[in-house]
């Protein structure tokens, strides 16, 4: 990928962050109410940045490249 392509990536990936982050906190505002989805939408929100991590570090690689 290239530098250009990567920050498209991290940029997606953090409006998908921002999101999970949001859906995570709204469903812990509403609780007990649907307390049954409190593993599925922390393991969406923890894949979401776990995948924004290793995009960044990708990044930070591929600029120290080009550099």
């Amino acid at each position: 990928m290239t530098v250009e392509e990567l920050e498209l990536r991290v940029k997606k990936l953090s409006m998908r962050s921002t999101t999970a982050k949001m859906n995570l906190h709204d469903l812990s505002e509403e609780l007990p109410t649907d307390w049954q989805k409190i593993p599925e939408v922390a393991a969406e929100t923890f894949e979401v940045f776990k995948e924004l991590a290793a995009m960044r570090k990708a990044l930070k690689d591929a600029r120290k490249a080009n550099a």
